[in-house]
């Protein structure tokens, strides 16, 4: 059982010791640091913060907490109840609020929750901020309302809607393509919130929904991280419906990944690389992942004469470069679509409707889409240190190592040889190098991480 605090918000597993673990008390302390940080950061008197949740046992206890501790200090409250995270993203700006907070811990199992802190543009707080909200709830340095002042409460209940329409209203949406196939779509949502905004959307489509774990209950069936191996009952469920294709989200509805009409795995790098192939064929741009996604995305991008450049991990750095290039498309390997002309979050919504156009256009089956794609092949392994070692020694001298090939240190150390990659990132918490590799096989993913974790021991 933990606690982790981080600049993007605050997360951890529900019961246990104040400071080991999210009890009331941590959540009570976080909520109140952010709503202080608004206050001292705004030049206006009423505050208003959008917050929803997904379908965790724990949220509706977490969102009380939440509301009356905002409340508490002056801060009006608009909830939305069970929805998304890229629905509270959208919602924020949608309602001139202030900021939002999102009550998930995406892929995380059911004992855990969290809290996601958004600004004024529905957009993660950047690192920054986080350590001056970090700031004042280690001073518990609050000052709540008299009780005149206390913030006001309501409800929404039209966030799916407007969020749905606003993707339908998207150029690059072919909402008549898309009700021309007539698609059947099998759905695991992990019994979360994806299970209500997900058939949604496509019965706006014009698609028939199979659904498989969509009643959101927060009790999970399987491991809500949306892997291969935790989702065999949606690659079965396939086949014997013969469905077009599958669809699986997490239970915050951020990450999205696809089964293809065989009952195999799409693969959770290539759902961004299909989307990103789809928009930059009618507009050339430029596409941004992090360095430690699949490069199939540099290159469909270069086969449209497009741009492709990577960001250090982590959503905000993905958004900050898609900013600073002005890019079609970006997110991240995990399944993560950013596409900016709705707004800058991870959107399994706008991920979906986009990968139907594409589907539809280019009139394939799923599998005919992947099978275009080139193939490659991750490897995830680490490293464990001593202590006393010093990792960022160690990641200058491997720099240092491999100089004659391609090297870029924007987040830790990645090395691109031709036909493959490794990208070497230490640990913030613990004396761990992790090694993440990609090649045109497996089994060279695999030896390529292994060669590394020997080049690595040979420089202690």
């Amino acid at each position: 059982m933990s606690l982790i605090k981080s600049i993007s918000g605050i997360r951890g597993t529900i019961g246990g010791k104040v400071n080991d673990n999210l009890t009331p008390l941590d959540v009570v302390k976080f909520a109140s640091a952010f709503g202080t940080w608004l206050q001292n950061n705004k030049n206006k008197k009423d505050l208003t913060l959008v917050i929803g949740r997904d379908a965790r046992i724990s949220g509706s206890m977490v969102n009380s907490l939440v509301t009356a501790t905002l409340q508490g200090l002056g801060i009006n409250v608009v909830d939305l109840g069970l929805s998304t995270t890229p629905t509270v993203e959208i919602m924020v700006p949608e309602l001139n609020a202030d900021g939002g907070i999102i009550l998930t811990a995406s892929h995380n199992p059911k004992q855990w929750n969290a809290l996601k802190l958004l600004n004024e543009k529905g957009e993660f707080i950047n690192g920054e901020n986080g350590a001056e909200v970090l700031a004042l709830a280690e001073n518990e340095d609050f000052n709540y309302a008299e009780v005149d002042d206390l913030g006001k409460y309501e409800t929404r209940d039209d966030a799916f809607d407007i969020h749905i329409q606003q993707i339908l209203d998207l150029p690059m949406v072919d909402v008549e393509a898309i009700k021309a196939k007539k698609y059947k779509i099998v759905l695991d949502a992990v019994n979360s919130t994806g299970g209500i905004a997900i058939p949604m959307l496509l019965d706006k489509l014009g698609c028939e929904t199979v659904k498989l774990y969509c009643e959101p209950n927060g009790q999970f069936p399987h491991n809500p991280e949306p892997l291969k191996e935790h989702l065999g009952d949606i690659c079965e469920l396939v086949i014997k419906e013969k469905a077009d294709f599958g669809v699986v989200v997490d239970p915050d509805v951020d990450r999205l990944a696809l089964v293809d009409e065989n009952g195999e795995m799409f693969g959770e790098e290539y759902t961004l690389v299909a989307v990103a192939d789809y928009l930059l064929k009618n507009k050339n741009g430029v596409a941004i992942s992090n360095l430690s996604s699949s490069r199939a995305l540099r290159d469909v991008a270069k086969t449209h004469n497009s741009e492709y450049f990577a960001s250090a991990v982590g959503e905000v750095n993905v958004v900050n470069l898609m900013k600073e290039k002005n890019a079609v498309i970006g997110g991240e390997g995990n399944g993560g679509i950013i596409y900016p002309e709705l707004h800058y979050g991870r959107d399994s919504l706008v991920g979906v409707a986009l990968f139907l156009t594409h589907l539809a256009k280019e009139n394939k089956t799923v599998s005919e889409l992947r099978a275009g794609y080139p193939s490659y092949f991750m490897g995830k392994k680490k490293i464990e240190l001593t202590p006393e070692i010093n990792v960022d020694d160690l990641l200058t001298k491997m720099e240092k190592e491999y100089q004659n090939e391609e090297v870029s240190t924007v987040d830790g150390v990645k090395i691109d040889f031709e036909n493959n990659w490794v990208h070497l990132r230490k640990s913030n918490t613990e004396p761990i190098i992790r090694i993440y590799t990609e090649a045109f096989s497996q089994e060279e993913a695999d030896k390529l991480g292994d060669d590394m974790i020997a080049k690595i021991r040979s420089l202690i």
